[in-house]
């Protein structure tokens, strides 16, 4: 049987108004990238998405997994940024868009699963909500803590590599099967200090880009966006999830 794994969902403001003959107006929407959808189907597994709203966050966690609904949890990416007061701290550089209600929903998840030892991954901004959830802090802004890092949003499709990351730990390694990825790259913040997770993996920069909990059975966040890339370390990636989540 395959098993069913929580996907978190983003969600934007009504745009402009649609033109044509007939009155269209444009509404706030949830939504998911089909991307996401497929790469986990493509591995394995079934998907319910999680809509980024909830009365009771930690209720609905419990409800997931403790009832046996799902077995896996998939934290995605979006265009919002974590506020600092998650992890103790005022706001000193850029903050761009936040989400409270979508922050505090995957926080919660993210809790949750590590907690249970359901097998989660973090994408891009999931890594970051799970290594908040886990007791850590993020960089505020890449840029403004360090003029001379690369810039990490990157100009071109994201569907193509903008830099590579050096693995540095053996699960890691075995995880990708190899110590050096080429990823995509859409973030003005990252990871400072882990929590109770590791750094294993970091840009020419230094930039954190894969964090692992590495006493969890499986609790993974990248930096990037796999799902674009369709290569055989993103395939190795989302197998390597579902295979937990299945187990």
């Amino acid at each position: 049987m395959r098993p069913i794994i929580a996907l978190t969902a983003d969600r934007r403001a009504a745009g402009p108004p649609r033109s044509g003959p007939r009155l269209r107006p444009s509404r706030p929407e949830v939504f998911v990238a089909e991307a996401l959808v497929s790469q986990l189907r493509a591995a394995g597994a079934e998907v319910l998405v999680i809509p980024p709203l909830s009365a009771d966050p930690e209720g609905l966690a419990a409800r997931l997994f403790d009832g046996g609904l799902v077995s896996g949890l998939v934290i995605s990416g979006g265009a919002f940024d974590i506020h600092p007061r998650h992890y103790g701290q005022g706001v000193r550089a850029r903050l761009d868009r936040t989400d409270d209600e979508r922050t505090a929903l995957e926080l919660a998840l993210a809790r949750a699963a590590l907690d249970r030892g359901v097998a989660c991954l973090g994408v891009c901004g999931g890594m970051q909500v799970m290594a908040v959830a886990d007791g850590g802090s993020l960089v505020q802004d890449i840029q403004a803590a360090d003029p001379a890092a690369e810039d990490h949003e990157q100009p071109t499709d994201p569907a193509t590599a903008a830099h590579p990351v050096a693995l540095s730990h053996p699960r890691a390694v075995d995880l990708f099967g190899t110590d050096l990825l080429h990823v995509n790259s859409t973030h003005h913040q990252a990871v400072d200090a882990p929590g109770a997770g590791a750094i294993v993996g970091r840009a020419p920069d230094g930039t954190a880009e894969l964090w692992m909990a590495l006493d969890r059975r499986f609790a993974v966040g990248v930096q990037w966006h796999p799902e674009l890339l369709g290569d055989a370390a993103s395939a190795r990636l989302f197998s390597a999830l579902v295979a937990a989540a299945g187990a």
